[in-house]
Parts: structure tokens; C-alpha cells; sequence
């Protein structure tokens, strides 16, 4: 199976149609910058290898 290579640019134009969202062309590539280091991020977390086993961890709430 070949992995689909995501492409940050289609993406922002196809959730800018759906949400209804104007982007200024002056911020257009900055946006497109900040998908894509998600998207990389994102990828990152989704290739570390977890057991089926493995439970959540617990909530940390700050003391007050």
C-alpha cells in the first residue's frame, strides 16, 4: 500500500470552502506553514508504538 503524501496546501483550501473562512493572500503561506508543521507533528506522535494494553494516564490537575 502506498502512504499518501499530505498536502498542506489542498488541505487549507478545502476546510477554508467548507468553514466558510476567508484567508488574506498576505497570510495564506503562513497558514499553510502552520498546517503543515501540525500535520508533521502530528505524525510523529502517530508512529510511536503502543501495546494494545497500554491505559491512558491519569488527568494532572495543578495544586491550588
Amino acid at each position: 500500500m502506498t502512504e499518501k503524501t499530505f498536502d498542506a496546501e489542498a488541505h487549507v483550501s478545502h476546510m477554508a470552502e467548507v468553514m466558510g473562512l476567508a484567508i488574506d493572500p498576505a497570510w495564506r503561506p503562513t497558514v499553510v506553514a502552520n498546517v503543515a508543521t501540525t500535520a508533521r507533528m502530528a505524525a510523529l506522535v502517530l508512529s510511536f508504538p503502543l501495546s494494545d494494553d497500554i491505559e491512558p494516564a491519569g488527568t494532572f490537575e495543578a495544586g491550588r
